[in-house]
């Protein structure tokens, strides 16, 4: 049988929800409240894209943190990727 020491610190399991984007991982906040918020936001200012600073590339982006939280947002997400991969792929096997 294998002995574990005593004085080693348990290792905890992550919990914290990350978003993978082009091959980076951005944590999102623990706060549920927070991450709605920020989602939330993120939608409004893409809304006001035309605006400087702000752009269109804010309404996806709010749309994935907000997927975290709500099924239907999620299906939609879903939905989006599978859609988008199936039109991907029907590119690619055109002559």
């Amino acid at each position: 049988m294998i002995e574990i020491p005593k004085d080693l610190p348990m290792a905890e399991p992550d919990f914290q929800q990350r978003i993978s984007l082009f091959g980076r991982v951005v944590p999102l906040p623990q706060s549920r409240m927070l991450r709605i918020s920020i989602g939330i936001l993120l939608v409004i200012g893409g809304i006001l894209g035309f605006l400087p600073i702000l752009g269109f590339w804010m309404i996806p982006l709010g749309i994935l943190v907000l997927s975290y939280e709500f099924a239907m947002v999620r299906r939609w997400r879903r939905r989006s990727a599978v859609w988008w991969g199936s039109r991907k792929g029907r590119r690619g096997r055109e002559p």
